[in-house]
């Protein structure tokens, strides 16, 4: 089941792994969340949509490069974020639990 709010999906990065019944963007947001951008990327990588976009561009920004962040916010048909990182990452969380 998806957490309900924020503050509920920080709770889950207590355990392990996410839950396997979550959508691909917030199992992704996940493992970013726990430090792991690998295993996020490779999902987000996959997510041919507006939304695996979204978090790709996130994902660049974070790693430092600016210029393939751009591309992928683009297609995501979001302005570059001006937000901090942690913010941004708590608006696409929010976003996905809807």
């Amino acid at each position: 089941m998806k957490p309900k709010d924020y503050t509920e999906f920080e709770a889950t990065l207590l355990a392990s792994h996410p839950t396997s019944d979550w959508p691909e963007g917030l199992k992704a947001l996940w493992f970013d969340a726990k430090g792991d951008w690998e295993a996020s990327h490779d999902i987000a990588q996959e997510m041919h949509n507006s939304l695996g976009s979204w978090i790709h561009a996130y994902l660049h920004r974070k790693e430092g490069d600016r210029f393939n962040a751009g591309y992928w916010y683009r297609q995501a048909n979001r302005p570059f974020s001006k937000l901090s990182l942690e913010e941004e990452l708590r608006e696409i969380v929010e976003f996905v639990i809807g």
